[in-house]
């Protein structure tokens, strides 16, 4: 089932989410109707805080990353993302390594805006996934900045919290419209300021 996507302004987003264990009711239904969202939306991350769920959980497709124009030369940043699906379930990053570098990200959430972000571009992380099974790991390039992504998610931060208090003053109107629904997605979204004047 394709869930709402909660918009910028609602008080979830901005919250910790909490660890859940393998007794969570309903994950492997809420699991499955995150990846249809997220591809309803043509995403290539989601958090479940991003659907209403206040819990420590997203799920990632990178594969789009690592698709080609006929003629181009394959980016090297997106080397191994042709199968890169995953759920992640409490995920703790436990390390971010090397020279921060730029890269224009944008979110579901915060539909119609895209911002250069600086971060890290390895990262080690531990986490579960849908069949409870745990695992270490690192990643780089594309694979590490979605997964950064996702993590501040669960962390209650926003991409536009990384961002130079200029820009996020130049940003504001766009920021309120979008809160009060007044943006056009190309997906179903659940706006915080437009349920206040039902």
């Amino acid at each position: 089932m394709v869930l709402p996507i909660v918009a910028y302004g609602s008080p979830i987003l901005k919250k910790e989410a909490e660890e859940i264990d393998e007794n969570y009711e309903g994950l492997d239904q809420l699991i499955a109707d995150m990846f249809e969202t997220m591809y309803e939306a043509s995403g290539v991350g989601l958090a479940a805080p991003q659907v209403d769920r206040s819990i420590r959980l997203f799920i990632v497709d990178a594969s789009p990353f690592a698709e080609v124009e006929e003629g181009e030369e394959p980016d090297p940043m997106a080397k191994g993302l042709e199968n890169f699906k995953k759920v992640f379930i409490n995920p703790i990053i436990e390390d971010e390594s090397g020279e921060e570098w730029a890269f224009a990200e944008g979110c579901l959430s915060i539909p119609k805006i895209r911002e250069e972000v600086m971060r890290k571009p390895n990262i080690k992380i531990t986490y579960y996934d849908a069949a409870w099974n745990f695992y270490e790991e690192e990643y780089e390039g594309y694979a590490a900045r979605i997964i950064q992504h996702e993590y501040d998610h669960i962390e209650g931060i926003l991409f536009t919290d990384h961002l130079s208090p200029l820009k996020r003053r130049i940003l504001k109107k766009k920021l309120t419209n979008i809160s009060k629904g007044e943006v056009d997605a190309p997906y179903r979204m659940k706006f915080p300021n437009l349920q206040k004047k039902r």
